[in-house]
């Protein structure tokens, strides 16, 4: 990786949702801008904020797609992340940091 890039595993498919009271809410129905989860498999030699194996919430409106040996990854600058989600923050803090 090169710079301020990230390479990152989307979490599961934009198909059909269940809401929390068990409604489901099929893939084509409309709805406001949704932000989706990703883990980091590969970051460039100028991320400061983030390491592999952390959870980055990311606008996947905005987003390059690339496959690499049969899989499809995501490829994002940093400064396009929304939230970090990390295990390595003590256990006073959410692990949540914008």
């Amino acid at each position: 990786m090169l710079h301020d890039r990230l390479l990152v595993k989307t979490d599961g498919e934009s198909g059909e949702r269940r809401s929390g009271g068990g409604i489901v809410i099929p893939a084509t129905a409309a709805m406001g801008k949704r932000l989706g989860w990703a883990e980091v498999v590969a970051v460039g030699q100028h991320v400061r904020q983030v390491v592999l194996g952390d959870r980055v919430l990311y606008d996947p409106e905005e987003k390059a797609e690339v496959e690499l040996q049969g899989r499809t990854y995501t490829l994002l600058r940093e400064r396009d992340l929304h939230a970090v989600a990390a295990k390595r923050v003590s256990n006073e803090a959410t692990g949540l940091y914008l």
